[in-house]
């Protein structure tokens, strides 16, 4: 169960962050920094309050709305542009500094999920499967998750077909089939395998 273990052995102001969105073949990357104030935090939040996987999609809204009543938060994104550009690593890396950025105050530590750093400006460290055990950095997977697929829901009207309402623009076969029926989109990521051989078929 997540806790604030590893925030209260860090001490002082820190930020967990956790990206979502690595496998879509459409759509932006999304990381979130989440600063989570102790004494503001109700029990039966910091309860629930899980790896967002393991939320049900009712659930992570119930918890993002909760959230800026007792913590800081910072959202980053990277483009599919910059995905082609930086490659999937780099741009989630992006995207995670750019949450730290845009936090309202600046960290003085960082919980990174996973087990890479990206280029961050305070002293950070990271934690595998950190949105399991570490508060700040599950709370950061819930606003990316409920971020980006907010995200997709809304490009999913202006491009209806690929079921990103749904999907969230993971490969499933409704979005394969739409590729081939009704092409590649601007926010299809063009240098993943599936779309790279779509565009060679044109």
């Amino acid at each position: 169960m997540a806790d604030l273990h590893y925030e209260k052995q860090a001490g002082g102001i820190v930020a967990g962050i956790d990206e979502v969105g690595r496998g879509p073949w459409a759509g932006p990357v999304v990381a979130a920094a989440v600063i989570i104030d102790p004494d503001k935090l109700p029990d039966e939040l910091a309860n629930v309050i899980d790896d967002s996987k393991k939320l049900s999609a009712k659930n992570r809204e119930a918890v993002a709305a909760q959230l800026p009543f007792c913590a800081e938060i910072g959202i980053g994104a990277a483009t599919p542009a910059e995905i082609g550009q930086l490659n999937i690593l780099g741009a989630t890396f992006r995207a995670m500094e750019r949450a730290v950025c845009a936090l309202p105050t600046a960290p003085q530590f960082a919980l990174v999920d996973g087990n890479r750093m990206p280029s961050l400006p305070c002293p950070a460290r990271t934690i595998v499967k950190g949105d399991s055990i570490s508060l700040s950095i599950a709370a950061a997977s819930i606003v990316a998750k409920v971020t980006r697929d907010r995200i997709m829901t809304k490009l999913s009207l202006r491009y209806p077909g690929y079921g990103w309402e749904t999907n969230s623009g993971y490969g499933t076969p409704q979005h394969s089939k739409a590729l081939e029926e009704i092409g590649v989109t601007p926010h299809h990521r063009k240098s993943f395998a599936p779309i790279i051989k779509i565009l060679s078929l044109d």
